[in-house]
């Protein structure tokens, strides 16, 4: 057995900068090469740093010992209002996330969201047409951001005018994350103490207050879109609270454009640095499926969560004490030789990749899994049509922050490309 006073190194894996390189991922290998887990020291404690595969899927796999309630899911604590006042569906443990769960389930059925396939492919067609017309450029702004964005503000039935304006509240999100805010704390008319906002961003007010104004309006006037779902579903005669029904909206709007868009930003770039993996594609479309799980499992776009722990436990040798944070590392953890043969190597052939990028499993796995792989496989797919094959022309600028894998920005260009006769997508 090991414990935090027996672990007396420690290799940094918070502090933002560090990711501005993107993820240190030599730093992860000797963390996973110790015996047991790494205590890390954070704020006025610390948290145990979970980083081989096999321990992330027991701390996912258990919320009755590794709690998403208690505390929160980020790495600092929060104290009781304000947890209260920011807790969504991930932040919650069963009954209460089971009962979240089941009143917006079913709008993220395989089924319903199929419905949105031939919107996702037009968008992503018009995007893509417009990049290879102007030969390349900044494939986030041009096509990796605006793609998901646009397709899951249609399935919430928000006005795509108002695109801009949610992707550049999501941006502000992120640099909530980072050591590098930039909004004032009374930014789009806030009034509300930060600790209290998710992110600590002002930008959090200004998504409640759009979800509340565009909820109000599908009450008073229902129309076939989730928005009209979330703030009408029903199961038991029980419905979401307005607090549950904006954090929800916050959540779909940032879960459904940020990790989204990261994974194609992170895709175009390794088929840009990586023909061979492309061409791979191009020769058989069967492949499809398998190159959007290695797109996903390299591109990791949410880092980490945080557990906390119900009870004494031990994990991997290492006891752990009630109340202890629990760091689950994915970006490390999709890396890990144990599980993934040459897991460097960006391999569309890959046959076994069971990565995490939506979660370790267990009951936190993704909602919106589905709709994120649809839409990664829908703009590759739509790439293909084109025969669109890129080239890197710079470096990534990336965000600094330890727990989303984000890009603002990356230049790329177009080697071969055809915009379809018509220019339709």
């Amino acid at each position: 057995m090991t414990s935090a006073e027996e672990h007396p190194t420690v290799i940094d894996l918070t502090t933002p900068s560090i990711y501005l390189d993107g993820i240190p991922h030599d730093r992860f290998a000797e963390v996973r090469a110790m015996p047991g887990v790494m205590w890390h020291p954070y704020g006025d404690n610390g948290f145990w740093a979970v980083t081989r595969h096999r321990e992330v899927a027991e701390v996912s796999k258990h919320p009755e010992v590794f709690s998403s309630a208690i505390g929160h899911t980020n790495l600092w604590d929060l104290e009781a209002d304000a947890l209260e006042a920011r807790r969504s569906i991930i932040d919650s443990d069963a009954p209460d996330h089971t009962r979240l769960r089941r009143l917006v389930s079913r709008a993220f059925t395989p089924r319903n969201i199929l419905v949105w396939e031939e919107t996702a492919r037009s968008i992503a067609g018009e995007l893509l047409d417009d990049f290879i017309r102007q030969g390349g450029g900044n494939w986030v702004d041009m096509v990796a951001a605006p793609l998901p964005i646009r397709v899951i503000l249609t399935i919430l039935g928000v006005p795509v005018e108002d695109a801009d304006f949610l992707v550049e509240l999501s941006d502000y999100l992120i640099e909530g994350t980072t050591d590098k805010a930039t909004l004032p704390a009374d930014a789009f008319g806030n009034t509300t103490p930060l600790r209290l906002l998710p992110f600590n961003s002002p930008a959090s007010h200004a998504l409640f207050e759009y979800g509340e104004r565009i909820g109000a309006e599908r009450l008073a006037e229902p129309r076939n879109d989730l928005v009209t779902h979330l703030v009408l579903a029903e199961a038991d005669g029980d419905r979401l609270s307005m607090t549950e029904y904006r954090n929800f909206f916050q959540l779909l709007v940032f879960a459904g454009n940020e990790t989204t868009r990261t994974a194609m930003i992170h895709g175009g770039e390794a088929f840009a640095t990586h023909p061979d993996q492309w061409s791979h594609l191009v020769n058989d479309h069967d492949l499809m499926d398998r190159a959007v799980d290695e797109v996903l499992r390299w591109s990791t776009p949410v880092l980490h969560m945080r557990r906390t722990t119900t009870r004494d436990t031990v994990l991997d040798g290492t006891e752990i004490a009630a109340g202890d944070k629990v760091v689950v590392w994915y970006a490390s953890a999709n890396r890990d030789p144990d599980v993934f043969d040459d897991p460097f190597s960006f391999d569309v052939t890959r046959a076994e990749n069971p990565h995490f990028a939506f979660g370790g499993g267990g009951p936190h796995f993704c909602l919106g899994a589905f709709l994120a792989r649809m839409e990664i496989r829908i703009l590759f797919e739509e790439m293909l049509k084109r025969g669109l094959v890129l080239s890197r022309e710079g470096e990534p600028v990336r965000a600094p922050s330890n727990f989303v894998h984000g890009v603002l920005s990356l230049d790329l260009g177009v080697l071969e490309g055809r915009v379809p006769t018509g220019g339709g997508g």
